[in-house]
């Protein structure tokens, strides 16, 4: 008999979760706040339906990819920098280290006396958040290169901006893509947020407007909806990791 994959207990989990959920709405809980797991399918079905979901979904995703993408280059190409010019490091990591534990809430207020409330302050919003996940993990990740590879490259008199791109780069690679994954995380919350504090459009803006309407079906379908999303963003990232990476990780095991 085949053993049952642990990812089976996961989803067990889940669905008993809803069964809960949908048995307290019906019988336990009398409350318009809190409807039953079958009203909010439906809400999801009716949303997909005529496209209002997708729309407001769509919205969101187009900024996170945006800030995600300018905070993580960022993050990479000034980790490089820090990690191999001392210098640099040393005139960076003191507003670096001021910089980052700075929560994302307490930025969006300045953000929007400079941005306003547009496009431009949310993607930036995003690309902050990311940067400093990936900034970290792109110094660690140089610093723990194998010196041996670089005296290698020193010996066959290889460039230092050509080590950086074909021997420094490479092997730091998997620190790179744990940070990432972090920043992705990051970059769906903050983005929800900066929507619902500053928002005329996205998921965090459809979220707060059903709530003030009353409509917690439709307010719990977008929550539902976000959740999965930010489990298949995950997935994919994974999945891409596991391809780039499968030379380290065989050599790991």
């Amino acid at each position: 008999m085949r053993a049952v994959p642990h990812r089976f207990w996961g989803v067990v989990l889940l669905v008993l979760l809803l069964v809960v959920w949908q048995v307290s709405a019906l019988y336990w809980v009398s409350s318009t706040s809190w409807p039953p797991v079958t009203d909010i399918l439906k809400a999801i079905a009716t949303g997909l339906g005529n496209g209002e979901l997708a729309q407001v979904f769509g919205s969101t995703l187009w900024r996170m990819a945006a800030g995600f993408a300018i905070g993580s280059a960022a993050g990479v190409l000034l980790g490089l920098a820090m990690a191999s010019f001392p210098l640099v490091n040393a005139a960076l990591r003191p507003l670096v280290e001021l910089l980052r534990p700075i929560p994302m809430p307490a930025i969006v207020p300045p953000l929007i006396l400079l941005l306003g409330i547009d496009h431009a302050m949310k993607v930036f919003a995003v690309a902050f958040a990311c940067f400093f996940p990936v900034l970290v993990n792109t110094v660690g990740g140089v610093r723990a290169v194998d010196p041996t590879a670089l005296d290698v490259a020193r010996t066959f008199q290889v460039g230092r901006l050509r080590a950086l791109r074909t021997v420094v780069l490479p092997a730091s690679l998997p620190f790179i893509l744990a940070g990432m994954r972090t920043s992705l995380a990051l970059a769906l919350i903050v983005s929800v947020v900066a929507e619902m504090i500053a928002g005329s459009e996205g998921i965090g803006y459809y979220i707060m407007t059903m709530q003030y309407a009353m409509r917690p079906g439709d307010m719990y379908a977008a929550i539902f909806l976000l959740a999965a999303l930010g489990y298949s963003l995950n997935l994919i990232l994974l999945g891409i990791e596991h391809r780039l990476l499968h030379w380290w990780r065989r050599g790991g095991d």
